[in-house]
């Protein structure tokens, strides 16, 4: 999205075909006096309650369209898109009110970014899947979402984004997705433990993953959540889960040295109400962890187990220095929590540290951690 906003700052200075109307209050789509010279339009941030068949058999060059952000939007016609054939970029997110599209958009066979992230959609046109040349598809904050059956056939995607949409990554979205043979990045959600199995073995999934969610899985057979190597992996949550215990699984890249990095850009971790975790010891292979954040997982006594440590390991000496790159640490209401670390850590780059109800951790003074001046204290 970052290119796409660069992009449009060319465009502004080039004034060429461009119609940008971005934020200025409008309620309809503005005229134009000649639409069939614009190829590039943006009527983001405005408040446009209809796109409307006014315009219709006018917009042969347009290829780029924003109307991101227009909150009363509730009706795009079905003849819009049969206007716009060259359509390739095509961003209607955080646009509320829109429940529905017309099955005309599936005609735009040369779309290849489609954003429509936070909107109510509750299903996509049943056309969607002839969008072939599709690319990047965002269907982030699309809680009402019931189904995305077919996606294995835009086989050109690379980029398609699920996170608190109402689309789980279940078992048998998990085999459309491991044949998209181009995928590259990918967020989602798992509920069961059926799929967290399953993306053992969907390696084609797990490489694209930047950012996981675990939520919800309560199942009394389900003791061991299995993480495989993700080395994209920018950010995981874990919430609302009993599991008992988090295992790394045992793979070619991770067998040399035991605590080598299978997560190497892992940058966040969000645990909350997880009370079978006794403790968090996977963490070693996160070493570019920046921020960590526990909050009422009453059975967890070590962050960092000693004892499980050193069985991955020949020796002490072999165990990676955890959280060297950590800046920010929050631990809240963990009232079986004792330790982080076995021996003192060197927080070269905390600036955060709330540590809150945590009754039987002991609470060293700030000088005592090195490499902690000047960091903001909360401990209570």
């Amino acid at each position: 999205m970052h290119d796409v906003v660069r992009e449009m700052a060319m465009w502004i200075s080039s004034d060429l075909g461009c119609v940008i109307q971005a934020g200025v209050g409008l309620r309809e789509v503005p005229h134009v006096e000649d639409w069939s010279s614009v190829k590039k339009m943006s009527l983001m941030r405005n408040n446009i309650e209809n796109i409307s068949s006014s315009i219709s058999n006018k917009c042969g060059k347009l290829t780029t369209l924003f109307l991101q952000g227009n909150e009363p939007l509730l009706h795009i016609s079905d003849e819009f898109f049969l206007s716009t054939p060259m359509l390739v970029v095509l961003d209607i997110s955080w646009n509320g009110q829109l429940v529905e599209l017309p099955e005309e958009i599936c005609e735009l066979v040369s779309l290849r970014y489609l954003d429509i992230s936070c909107t109510n959609l509750k299903q996509l046109p049943a056309g969607f899947i002839k969008l072939r040349n599709l690319i990047h598809l965002d269907l982030e904050g699309t809680r009402n979402l019931e189904s995305i059956t077919g996606i294995s056939n835009l086989s050109s995607l690379r980029v398609l984004k699920l996170k608190a949409s109402g689309v789980w990554l279940d078992v048998s979205l998990l085999e459309e997705l491991q044949c998209l043979e181009h995928l590259q990045v990918s967020t989602g959600c798992i509920k069961s433990s059926l799929a967290a199995e399953k993306m053992l073995y969907a390696p084609r999934v797990v490489n694209a993953i930047q950012e996981i969610h675990f939520k919800d899985m309560k199942e009394e057979s389900f003791r061991i959540l299995t993480l495989p190597t993700m080395v994209n992996l920018r950010k995981l949550v874990l919430y609302r889960c009993e599991m008992l215990e988090i295992n790394m699984e045992r793979t070619t890249s991770c067998n040399t040295n035991q605590t080598s990095p299978c997560f190497p850009n892992l940058t966040y971790v969000y645990i909350r109400q997880c009370d079978g975790l006794k403790d968090l010891t996977w963490l070693l292979f996160a070493p570019n962890l920046t921020t960590l954040e526990v909050w009422y997982s009453h059975q967890i006594e070590d962050i960092i187990s000693k004892e499980k440590a050193l069985s991955m390991v020949a020796n002490e000496a072999d165990i990676t220095i955890p959280f060297q790159k950590l800046e920010r640490l929050y631990l809240m209401a963990l009232r079986g929590l004792k330790s982080i670390y076995w021996n003192p850590l060197p927080f070269l780059c905390l600036k955060e540290v709330d540590v809150t109800r945590c009754r039987n951790l002991k609470k060293p003074p700030v000088s005592s951690i090195p490499g902690t001046a000047g960091i903001d204290f909360a401990l209570e």
